[in-house]
This record gives C-alpha cells, structure tokens and sequence, in this order.
C-alpha cells in the first residue's frame, strides 16, 4: 500500500503472495552451484515458516517446515530427502526456525535464505556456517539475505567482514569496500537499497551503551585472566578501546567503575590530567604529541633533533619547526578552550598544569608532572594509551599515505583538522562555516556535508559536488564575488596555499570528516554565480573547481556521492 514495512510488521504481510514470488524468484536468478537448489532457509517465527513452505509447495516445489516442535526422525528424514539425488523423494528446501543454527551436518546444501532480522552476529555465522561443509562436486555456497527495514542491520557488515571494534566509521568502509577485504574468493553484492538500510541502522544505532560497553570488558577479562588494558583489546580483535575513553572520559574511570581496586586512588587534577591525555593527546589524530610524551617519560629530556630523527625513522613524518611548537602548545593545553566562572580560557589555564617545559632546543616534563607519573596508576594509565594510540596509528598509516599530517581517507573533526594544520587556538565553530583562510599560515581547510539538511538556511545550503573522482566544485560563502579577498588570494597565490578537501556523507555521520586529500583550484575554476536565499532574493556567490592531489577511491566515492540514504 505505499507504505513502509518494518520488522514489527504484520505477519500477513510477511507471507504474501508478491513477497513469495519475490523470494523464488531471486532464489532462481541467483541460484546456485550445479543447478540443482538444495536449500535451507531461516524464518522468523513458527508460522512464517509453516505458511511459507506451504506457499512455495502451491508453486510446485517440494519443500518442508521444520521447528523447535519437529521430531528428531522428521528432521534426519528430511536431510536424508534434501540431500538426495531421487527426483520422486528430493527436497528443494528445508524451512527452519529456532533450530539448524549449529551443530547439524548437511553438506550438500548450496543455498541459504535469509528470512529473518539479524539479531546477532554470531548466530548470523553459524547459519551461514550450515552450508560450508565441503563434499565431492560442491564448488561454492549462495546465501541470500532478504534485508528488511531492521534496526539490527548494523549487525550484518559485523558478521561479514568479522569486525568486532563496533567502530562505526570501521563498519561503513568496510561495508563501501564489498568484497575487496574479504580473503579468498569469496565475493559480498549489496543492492543499493539495502546498502544504505545498512548504512541508516550503523547511523542510528547506539554502538557505545553503557551495558554493552561493560558487556565486552567483563567478556575480555574472563578471557584473559585478568584486568585488561586498552591494548589488551587491539591483541585479542575486540571493541575499539577508545570508546571507553568517549563514554567514561578516560580507561582510568571506566577501571575506578568496574574495579575495587581503581576507586579513587587519584585526586581531581590528576583525574582531569589522564581525561585530557586520553582524549586529545593519545587519540592516535596527530602522532607527534604522543611521541613526545612517551619520549619524555622514557628519558629526562629530548632535543627537537632527537624527535625529528625518531619520527622520521618510525612513522616517515616530517616534524617541522611549526608543528614542534604546536605540539608543545597543545600538550600543555593551550590549543582548546573550556568555560570557567562564565568565560572560555584555556584548559591548561583552567585546569592549573603543565605538563611541559621548553628551553634552547630541549623540552622536559614538568616537576609536577614526573610527580603525578609516579603514581602507579596515573603512570599505567597514560602508558596504556601512549601504546594504543601508537598502534592505532602504525595500523592507519600501513593502509594509506599520510599527507602534511592527515591520512588518507581518515576522519577528522574540524577540532583536529586546525591543530594539525598547527592553529594557536581552536576557531569558533560559527567563523569556519565551509572553509575558513589563513593568510599567516597560509591554508585554507574545506569542509563539505554532502548530503544537507533540510534545515539549514538556503544561504548555507551550497551545492558542493564532485565533478569526478578527481575534480570537485566548492561554492563559496554567501555574498562572494571573484574581488573578495579569499577568492583573490586562491586566484592570486593559486597552488601555494594549503587546501586540505574533508567531507561527510550527510550529519548522520557526526562530527568527523573524511580527509580526501589536498585540492588546487584550476586556472580557470572561477565564476560569479547566483544562489537564492531565504525570501526568494540573489545572493551572490563563487564557484570554485578545484582538481584533487588524489582520485578519490571508488568505493568512498560511490558512497558519499549516493544520495539514496536522503531518498529512503
């Protein structure tokens, strides 16, 4: 009737007649190894399973309901008949529910159907894993799932691709990337609309509730033996660790919540101390700063020569005069601000530290701060995530080149983006809008939404689009002209400033942005153009066409500029 059918749908939809039709028929189009369909399929209940046998029965199929009620001679009886090869007794399908998830051997079955929502990644496994047995003349299992408008579809990329970070930036690139990182020959082929059905459950869901968060903890300490640390999650392919530090603040406070021993073993700045550590230094974004720190805390004091050698020799990256004192700036919490007695300032002032001294080309740790390490736990903690946030990030660069401080294809929040372009001070949000110039620094970040709201104002609502995976159109700030000094200085200094391309697919996605590499506008990308505000007036803009330092990977490409998410 027109309108969209969900998981609490009623069952008489379920069973209709066009939805069975549909079923067959991409079980034929899709079919199977030899021709010939030996197939178990997963229902969602009872009497779904009973009324859609029936219902393939009445098309001339010869197929069986088997349940939790079925008798264990009725069930062998039946692999027997799906097995055989006499055209009189032979079963095109098995339909199951609550039973064939484990255990049972049938190692002719070349088709698996889907019928049911996701609910679990490990059950969804262990369906699959029904027709992966291996026997004389079987070449290769079909499964189809029929992906309804389910809120657990989030799961399906964490039970195909066996991504357990529950990282939500992880799960779309690998459900963008199809088959490319799956091992051997297997291939994964969504359907668009199933695709982003996916992608709007991944968008929605909460990954990061406190129970599942504490869930997992409690699972890896049972596995190890003992209190785990951040790393110990990167080792044994669990949940990505920083989310602990997202929800708690730091794993310092997740451990004072789980574990006796942790509770209030530390004072309120050493507490504030490890919350800023973890989250803006260790957060595996710019690397030269966790550097520094596990530097410091190895030997008493590093030249600037000393870093430079070590970044280069372990990561490749260029450490600049610039970025040096950046990186001190920000370790010391100079580069954000928070509000106190009613007036931002920044963290390292509210907070009364410094974790930092510089003089004559050396830098120690502070006094205070060599105090605050010689706590045990302060000391474990901050240790615990200099390590993961150097693997995170020899991990992310091994995948994609890094470029003057971004990675490839990485995300970044604006917040990142303006200190590793080595900002004093983090620009109020309302300043930046699309872009914001630099004449000092000489850059000019972008930052594109792909997908607009519907609710932004007309005069922000700019058409920025990709001409190709190489070339991308910006439309400037409202009330433009080619004579506006930052449409002059990219004319003017054309390919001498820095311009950094960051986009998201829509706001769906949060804060961050994929870092796509460095754009120069082309010689002749200028133009005055109209767009209309609010009340119907012209305003006037620019349009700008830059070329790309990098084509953009197809995958990425189809995804951000697929625009069937904002039609569902």
């Amino acid at each position: 009737d027109g309108n969209m059918l969900d998981d609490n749908s009623e069952f008489r939809f379920l069973t209709a007649r066009e939805r069975v039709s549909r079923i067959v028929e991409k079980s034929n189009f899709y079919g199977c190894d030899n021709g010939t369909i030996r197939g178990l399929v997963f229902c969602s209940h009872i009497e779904e399973c009973k009324s859609l046998s029936d219902s393939f029965n009445e098309l001339g199929l010869n197929t069986i309901a088997l349940t939790g009620d079925s008798s264990e001679d009725l069930r062998q009886q039946s692999i027997i008949f799906l097995e055989s090869d006499d055209e009189e007794e032979k079963l095109d399908f098995i339909f199951t529910v609550d039973i064939f998830n484990e255990g049972i051997d049938i190692p002719r079955i070349n088709q698996i159907i889907m019928l049911r929502p996701t609910q679990s990644a490990i059950i969804f496994v262990q369906q699959m894993g029904r027709g992966l047995r291996r026997t004389e003349n079987k070449e290769y299992l079909t499964i189809i799932d029929f992906i309804g408008n389910y809120a657990n579809n989030y799961l399906v990329p964490i039970a195909l691709y066996g991504d357990t970070s529950y990282n939500k930036d992880t799960l779309r690139k690998v459900l963008s990337m199809g088959s490319s990182t799956i091992p051997g020959t297997s291939t994964i082929n969504f359907d668009p609309i199933t695709k982003e059905r996916i992608f709007q459950s991944i968008a929605q869901t909460n990954l990061q509730t406190k129970k599942d968060l504490i869930s997992d903890y409690r699972l890896l300490k049972y596995k190890i033996g003992r209190i785990p640390l951040m790393v110990d999650f990167l080792e044994h392919g669990s949940r990505d660790p920083f989310q602990y530090v997202q929800y708690f603040g730091s794993y310092y406070h997740l451990l004072e919540n789980q574990e006796p021993e942790y509770e209030s073993k530390l004072d309120v700045q050493k507490s504030n101390l490890l919350r800023f550590i973890s989250q803006e230094i260790n957060n595996s974004i710019r690397i030269e700063e966790t550097v520094i720190l596990q530097q410091l805390l190895q030997q008493k004091q590093v030249s600037f020569k000393q870093l430079r050698e070590h970044l280069f020799a372990f990561f490749r990256i260029e450490l600049t005069n610039d970025s040096f004192r950046s990186c001190i700036n920000s370790i010391n919490g100079r580069f954000i601000t928070v509000t106190k007695n009613g007036r931002k300032e920044p963290i390292g002032d509210a907070w009364a530290f410094t974790i930092i001294n510089h003089e004559n080309d050396q830098i120690v740790v502070t006094d205070e701060f060599r105090k605050h390490c010689s706590n045990k736990y302060f000391n474990q903690i901050v240790n615990d995530s200099i390590v993961y946030s150097l693997a995170v990030f020899m991990k992310k660069i091994s995948m994609h080149p890094c470029i003057g401080g971004f990675i490839l294809y990485e995300k970044y929040t604006r917040k990142d983006v303006f200190r590793i372009l080595n900002w004093d001070t983090n620009p109020v949000a309302q300043n930046v809008g699309g872009y914001l110039y630099n004449e000092e620094r000489m850059c000019c970040p972008i930052f594109v939404t792909y997908h607009k709201s519907e609710e932004i104002s007309e005069t922000t609502k700019y058409e920025d689009e990709f001409v190709s995976r190489s070339e991308f159109l910006m439309i400037s700030k409202s009330r433009r002209n080619l004579k506006s000094p930052e449409i002059v200085a990219m004319r003017i200094q054309r390919g001498k400033i820095r311009m950094p391309l960051f986009v998201k697919k829509n706001d769906d996605e949060g804060i961050d942005f994929y870092y796509l590499g460095d754009v120069t506008p082309k010689e002749n990308g200028f133009k005055e153009a109209k767009m209309k505000d609010s009340e119907g007036r012209d305003v006037a803009i620019v349009q700008v066409t830059f070329d790309l330092s990098h084509p953009v990977e197809e995958h990425l490409y189809n995804y951000i500029t697929d625009a069937t998410f904002s039609q569902l």
